[in-house]
């Protein structure tokens, strides 16, 4: 790509790239903490229906869109509906995966920098997940709305009181558009291709995927965005190093400067 497309190449100032065994540990010892830090939210189902209730509430105080007209939209055909859930089932994990390797590979500051957003909003989304346990709308008889994935399929969940692997208890807030957000946003800082931006579509079907299948309330979106914005304040990109217009450091410059100044100079020259 050229330089319009893709930032300038690294130079000898440029931020090494982390460990990759150390990496994969962190990575994955992040994971298994948010799985076991998910396990400890189950058994409050009482607390997370009356809590489902509230927000299904709040949210027609607010006056937000009601969910069922963009589950209306996914079930005007069987193939939309199941592109949809296989959009929730497939590509959460691996399309982020694949964002961080493209980063640690090509962009080793920027991998830094989103890997600890990642981290910071996943952490504070569990401590959320403990404090207000919520069941998703797919469960809650009030909202009228169907659980797309059992009906069509595929489902990533089995039922509430024998699945042993997720909390389905945890709906607030989203880390499916979360994540997603973060891809985007991560993907528009480290490229500067003019295309760079379509790729906020990504979190944009999230959305409409995430809210459609009844896996989602629109608060658990506009959670998962205040809590990325606050990550990303708190969490900023390093800034490169200053370099002069030929690429060099400016201690190899003062030491060029300081060594022709140096030079002797020639006694009667000239005559």
């Amino acid at each position: 790509m050229n330089a319009r497309s893709e930032p300038a190449e690294a130079g000898p100032d440029a931020p090494a790239r982390p460990p990759l065994v150390r990496e994969l540990l962190l990575v994955a010892g992040l994971f298994l903490v948010y799985k076991f830090g998910r396990q400890l939210a189950t058994g409050h189902t009482a607390e997370a229906f009356r809590n489902a209730h509230h927000v299904w509430d709040w949210e027609r105080v607010l006056r937000l869109p009601d969910e069922g007209t963009v589950q209306s939209l996914l079930l005007h055909g069987d193939t939309l509906v199941h592109v949809a859930n296989t959009y929730y089932a497939a590509v959460h994990f691996p399309a982020t995966l694949a964002f961080l390797v493209w980063l640690y590979l090509r962009r080793p500051a920027h991998y830094v920098w989103a890997r600890r957003v990642l981290a910071a909003v996943t952490g504070a989304a569990l401590v959320l997940h403990l404090l207000f346990p919520l069941a998703p709308p797919r469960m809650l008889a009030a909202t009228g709305l169907i659980d797309t994935a059992r009906l069509y399929g595929p489902s990533v969940y089995g039922p509430p009181r024998t699945d042993a692997l997720s909390n389905q208890f945890a709906a607030m807030p989203s880390l499916h558009f979360g994540w997603a957000l973060m891809l985007a946003v991560g993907l528009i800082v480290a490229t500067r291709t003019r295309w760079r931006w379509l790729w906020l579509l990504h979190p944009l079907v999230t959305l409409l995927v995430v809210v459609g299948t009844a896996n989602h309330y629109w608060l658990d979106v506009i959670a998962a965005t205040a809590l990325l914005g606050l990550a990303l304040a708190v969490l900023r990109l390093p800034r490169a190093r200053p370099r002069t217009r030929c690429g060099l450091p400016h201690r190899r410059v003062e030491v060029r400067r300081r060594s022709s100044a140096e030079r002797p100079e020639l006694v009667g020259a000239g005559r």
